[in-house]
């Protein structure tokens, strides 16, 4: 039970850093464009690197070929609701020019970082069933994106013009996903891994349009030449947290 208990307060403390981070950005009143054009490039970099670095990997283990395929799919289901059905809908944002980007495109950004965060818990619980170390250096390699990935999905409904309350419960949201992650590991009894893998394929579509389709061209509209360099921070940021992840579970073994 105290080991039950630890795992729960791990998953806790991921998520509470997932709110912090969406605090972050919402806490202050009125942010700058340009800061909100930095933060929405961090946001871009941050979600392509997922995708590439996590998301596609780690489907393609558990599905093998047809991983690209239900990528894919993720990819064009978002297109064609954007630009199909929304896009002649004209919902209150969409109308307005001022708007960073689309309501589609934030709530399919949520989508994709509910799912990672979901299996950022799953992560950490299975690792510390496993090995009680293992599983410390699992989360703590974990805690090292949660900040960054509120500050993510909060910058991403505001430049959406969501109100700042929808903002900061999409960060609480996401650090839920996280707790439920660590907790539905204590009521499987086996994970079926084609499944996952095709959950994580259709998040990493749905991620990269989001990154590729609606963050990147916002970011490439921008005058201020420093803007697209906080893309590759992002990428950076994520990047590292990856790296230290992958080294700390090759140590561990």
């Amino acid at each position: 039970m105290t080991g039950q208990w630890t795992i729960v307060v791990f998953g806790l403390v991921a998520a509470i850093a997932e709110i912090a981070g969406g605090s972050f950005v919402v806490l202050r009143r009125n942010w700058p464009k340009k800061v909100q054009e930095y933060l929405l490039a961090l946001g871009a970099g941050f979600i392509l690197a997922l995708v590439l670095l996590e998301l596609l990997p780690e489907s393609i283990l558990a599905v093998g070929a047809a991983a690209p395929l239900y990528m894919l799919l993720g990819y064009s289901m978002l297109h064609f609701f954007e630009h199909t059905i929304v896009g002649h809908l004209h919902f209150g944002e969409e109308t307005h020019h001022e708007v960073m980007v689309t309501s589609a495109a934030s709530a399919a950004a949520f989508g994709g970082l509910f799912i990672h965060a979901f299996f950022d818990g799953f992560a950490i619980s299975a690792g510390m069933l496993q090995d009680n170390y293992l599983g410390l250096l699992i989360f703590l390699a974990v805690l090292l994106h949660k900040v960054p990935e509120g500050v993510t999905i909060a910058s991403i409904m505001i430049a959406a013009e969501h109100r700042r309350r929808t903002a900061l419960l999409a960060s609480a949201a996401i650090g839920c996903a996280t707790m439920m992650g660590v907790l539905s590991v204590f009521f499987l009894s086996g994970v079926d891994e084609a499944l996952v893998g095709k959950a994580f394929a259709l998040s990493a579509g749905i991620a990269l349009y989001v990154g590729a389709s609606d963050l990147i061209p916002e970011v490439n509209h921008s005058s201020n030449r420093i803007t697209p360099v906080v893309v590759f921070l992002g990428m950076l940021l994520f990047y590292l947290s990856t790296l230290a992840l992958h080294q700390i579970i090759r140590t561990a073994h």
